[in-house]
């Protein structure tokens, strides 16, 4: 079918953190995801609501109000990967925020799509410790896709979501072929005309580092960018700290 008021809602990876940057602007997936529908239906209209570093109780209390404003009939949605790498993450808390985003949704009339996490541990070693989490929260996601009629786009179980090379060098956010694969990933679990399960199939293969190389790799990495996160952390601050949306109203795509 086709759509006529796509609005993205969730944090940095809708914004399209790294698939740009601060200076030309941020595509990301759900941009080009919009592109796709736009090709479909000339009378298709987009907004983005996404702000980085946004909680999902955040998600829920600041822009599903706005987004149910554009009465929408597409929303995609992505709530908990900040929480979820913070310390005291309360899974269950987590969990029903995000339920009570997509029953907003679903409740409205509008198809919803939302998203699994990739075993960030492939991703980030020194993660590891959060497997758990991840395997928990996941399971959490299903249940509340099938408790509200949501589509699910489920990461987890494709080895290429861990692959770095769908990463930027921070490893929070996807780089551009992440993002067009994850678009892809979207376009194919709503059935769009040229859509397949492409978007699964693993990068070419490359020789694995020497151990001694893996592990300075980490050790700065650690320093570049998992240090500053925590900074921030201990001072309070987020990264989406005095930030708005950067698309807040339904706009053909250009």
């Amino acid at each position: 079918m086709g759509y006529l008021r796509y609005v993205a809602v969730g944090d940095s990876q809708t914004e399209g953190l790294n698939d740009g940057d601060e200076r030309t602007g941020y595509r990301g997936w759900a941009d080009r995801l919009a592109e796709m529908l736009a090709a479909e239906e000339p009378r298709f209209r987009y907004a983005n609501l996404a702000v980085r570093g946004k909680l999902a109780r955040q998600i829920l209390d600041e822009q599903v109000g706005p987004a149910l404003a554009l009465e929408p009939d597409l929303v995609t949605v992505t709530a908990g990967m900040n929480d979820l790498m913070r310390p005291g993450f309360d899974a269950a808390a987590v969990a029903e925020d995000l339920d009570a985003i997509l029953a907003a949704f679903t409740g409205a009339g509008a198809c919803v799509v939302t998203f699994t996490y990739p075993d960030i541990a492939r991703v980030v070693p020194l993660a590891r410790r959060a497997r758990p989490r991840v395997l928990d929260f996941n399971a959490r996601i299903r249940e509340s896709v099938r408790r509200n009629g949501a589509v699910l786009v489920d990461t987890f179980h494709h080895r290429v979501t861990t692959d770095l090379r769908m990463f930027s060098p921070d490893r929070y956010h996807l780089a551009p072929l992440g993002h067009a694969r994850l678009a892809a990933a979207v376009a194919e679990a709503l059935g769009l005309p040229g859509s397949d399960q492409t978007w699964t199939e693993p990068l070419p293969p490359v020789p694995l580092p020497p151990p001694w190389r893996r592990a300075g790799a980490e050790l700065v990495w650690a320093a570049a960018f998992a240090g500053p996160w925590a900074a921030r952390r201990l001072r309070g601050r987020s990264s989406g700290d005095g930030r708005t949306a950067k698309r807040p109203e339904l706009r053909p795509m250009m």
